[in-house]
């Protein structure tokens, strides 16, 4: 078969973004491991200890409408380079915050950290520019695939880095930052040497490319005016993408407090998160090809059903049964990745290629604040009423979408 010359730069975007999404996702899972812990030391109090993985999510849903401007303008490479440089600056300011022990530079430091997580993100829709309608949300699958690789071995890089600190005569927790910062970097440079050509530039000239991806004049407005200028599939796509989300790192990051109650060890707790963990992502070309062949609404409502049985399996469990949460878990991750690939496929084809950069980025920025919202919502739940009511809100919270999408689905039908 002889592939055209918009396919095999696919073909390399592709390839590029892979290695992106394993440097990228391993950096801020390293950082992400470790900043909870040493802010709490740091400040000696759990509270700021809480921040500090709130304002990574934070710098993330910042960063999302800026870079995308970035893309506007100039193009993937860019914004992505932006995006992972910012990220890499975060990274050193706070290994900075752990050698002079101020909490104070640390909490600031991964707000900017949080730059590469947008980047990481954002990366998702680079590999949809120049793909085939028919294989577009595989596209998109593949790069939120190869972050696996790099969300997994990210937290057992912490060590090995706080060691090496050591033997350079640097506090313990500052070796995990300067690791991921080093990550960031290399990420970067892949970008600016390897995203070439820029598939958002080449989408753009309607003369070299297929008609699926001719383009136009970029938008920058205002995300105001982006949301109100959006059709009913693309605000379907975010508004799923963002409930998707909220209710993934609602549930997740109350079940460790939840096990706790029951004393699991760190250990047990660890194999849970894990599993939740490689569910996100390890399935998503399987969402991929399914938001491909049956279509992206009936795919997403798959991932607000999953969703929903996620936080009744998981709601109900006692704080004792690991294997019934980790099952939980591993629904949630599926229903995030479902909801993420199949939405951001029907958001990329809703809008005109000019449209694309400012309709993702409001998206990054809700998915991002619904993820902080719900994270900070979880933990007022729980310690007002309890674990199982916070399942029971994540679930009727997710019903609607699980509706919404099935009427979708019956009047595309008819």
């Amino acid at each position: 078969m002889i592939m055209t010359a918009v396919e095999v730069v696919q073909r390399r975007v592709l390839r590029v973004l892979a290695a992106t999404q394993v440097l990228g996702a391993a950096g801020v899972t390293i950082g992400l491991a470790v900043s909870t812990l040493l802010a709490a030391a740091l400040s000696d109090s759990d509270a700021v200890g809480g921040m500090a993985q709130t304002a990574a999510v934070v710098g993330a849903a910042v960063f999302a409408v800026p870079a995308a401007r970035v893309a506007a303008r100039h193009g993937r490479r860019p914004a992505l380079v932006f995006g992972y440089t910012a990220g890499a600056i975060g990274a050193v300011v706070a290994a900075c915050g752990v050698v002079l022990r101020s909490w104070h530079v640390l909490l600031p430091a991964l707000i900017l950290f949080g730059a590469a997580t947008s980047a990481n993100l954002a990366a998702r829709y680079a590999g949809a520019d120049l793909a085939d309608p028919r294989k577009r949300a595989r596209s998109v699958a593949v790069v939120v695939w190869a972050a696996t690789l790099g969300a997994v071995a990210g937290p057992n890089l912490a060590d090995p880095a706080g060691r090496v600190a050591v033997y350079l005569s640097l506090p313990v927790g500052a070796g995990p930052y300067l690791l991921s910062a080093a990550l960031f970097g290399s990420a970067a440079l892949v970008v600016t040497r390897f995203l070439r050509p820029d598939p958002l530039v080449i989408v753009r000239d309607a003369a070299v490319v297929p008609a699926h991806c001719a383009g136009g004049v970029a938008d920058t407005r205002g995300s105001g005016a982006v949301w109100r200028s959006l059709p009913g599939g693309a605000k379907l796509a975010l508004g799923g993408i963002t409930l998707c989300h909220t209710a993934m790192v609602g549930l997740m990051s109350m079940t460790p407090v939840h096990m706790d109650h029951a004393g699991a060890s760190l250990r047990v707790v660890g194999v849970v998160i894990s599993v939740h963990v490689a569910a996100m992502y390890i399935a998503s070309p399987l969402f991929g090809w399914m938001a491909d062949r049956l279509g992206r609404v009936s795919v997403l409502a798959i991932g607000a059903a999953l969703v929903v049985a996620a936080s009744g399996i998981a709601g109900m469990a006692p704080s004792h049964d690991a294997p019934q949460l980790g099952a939980g878990l591993a629904l949630l991750g599926f229903g995030w990745s479902a909801g993420l690939v199949a939405g951001s496929a029907l958001l990329t084809e809703s809008v005109a290629v000019a449209d694309r950069p400012a309709a993702q980025g409001l998206s990054d920025l809700c998915m991002n604040i619904g993820g902080a919202v719900g994270g900070v919502a979880a933990g007022v739940v729980v310690t007002a009423w309890s674990y199982a009511a916070l399942g029971l809100v994540v679930g009727f919270t997710a019903l609607p979408l699980l509706v919404v999408c099935l009427f979708s689905s019956l009047q595309r039908v008819r």
